[in-house]
């Protein structure tokens, strides 16, 4: 018997009008306040205008005198500045695992609609949302634009894409890593199954400054060892593979491992402020999106 993980067939990732509709209510929650370059609509049902007062300041020569609160300044007999919070746009980095353990039993898709639910909700703040496919390496970015309509553009590019080839999380990163680009909210979409580790890469990003969310896709079947006897195991990245006799001690072994693996990532996130979610392959996108997500604090 062969124990590999078979390919599921591709399902697409378009959603209906309802759903998007729902999606559009939505809006990515970053736990960190970052400089964005354009103003958005991200508080537009929160504030009545683009500039929310913040705080004063003594006034100084060459400050806009437009901005001085004269009756503030008359009842401390000295000049004020009014300071402001701007509404700007939030970078957003979605990493899409697209290697080749990710073709098995619908991760991908799962994944993908992950992607693109959450690239919705962006486009519909204006947030500025770059999709970033990888595998061994960073593949080439989608740049999304800004504005729901893009969406349909975004549903196109993400069903072309086929998932294959190994995984390396860290050169992804180091390759993300040495482009000059705004800080942001990155998520990372993944089953994280990199022989390498996943600890110093997903560090690396928060080290970078950026607000890091996990979403960590896995299927109930990928930690199924039922089937004992004699068992071929493939490796689904390298197709490297092994012939072993499955006993009960092994099966037990392997599941020990599977879920340790499931626990170190959950610890690691814990311990280092990383938001951590879990999205199986089977659960419907719109419990992941507004249950899970809701409540795990990464939208509102």
């Amino acid at each position: 018997m062969v124990r590999s993980p078979a390919e599921t067939p591709a399902v697409g990732v378009r959603f209906d009008d309802a759903f998007l509709k729902t999606l559009a209510r939505l809006q990515i929650v970053s736990r960190r306040a970052f400089s964005g370059q354009n103003r958005a609509d991200r508080l537009a049902h929160k504030r009545a205008h683009g500039l929310e007062f913040a705080d004063h300041r003594a006034y100084v020569a060459g400050d806009d005198f437009r901005h001085i609160d004269w009756s503030a300044s008359k009842r401390l007999s000295r000049l004020l500045l009014r300071l402001f919070d701007e509404e700007q746009d939030l970078p957003v980095y979605l990493f899409l695992d697209s290697s080749g353990s990710m073709a098995a039993r619908g991760k991908f898709d799962q994944a993908r609609r992950i992607a693109a639910a959450l690239c919705y909700i962006g486009l519909a703040e204006y947030d500025r949302v770059t999709i970033a496919p990888f595998g061994s390496a960073l593949d080439h970015e989608i740049t999304t634009g800004r504005g729901k309509g893009r969406i349909f553009e975004i549903f196109e590019q993400l069903e072309a894409l086929k998932p294959q080839g190994a995984t390396s999380l860290i050169d992804t990163f180091k390759a993300f890593a040495g482009r000059r680009r705004p800080r942001g909210v990155t998520v990372v979409i993944s089953d994280f199954l990199d022989p390498a580790g996943f600890e110093r890469p997903l560090l690396m990003l928060s080290r970078l400054g950026h607000d890091v969310f996990v979403v960590h896709v896995t299927a109930g079947a990928d930690r199924d060892c039922a089937d004992l006897g004699d068992i071929r195991f493939v490796d689904a990245e390298t197709g490297e593979w092994q012939d072993i006799e499955l006993t009960s001690e092994l099966a037990a072994a392997y599941l020990r491992a599977w879920d340790a693996h499931t626990a170190d990532l959950e610890t690691l996130c814990d311990r280092y402020r990383l938001a951590y979610v879990h999205a199986d392959a089977n659960q419907p996108i719109e419990d992941i999106i507004l249950r899970t997500f809701r409540l795990g604090g990464f939208l509102a």
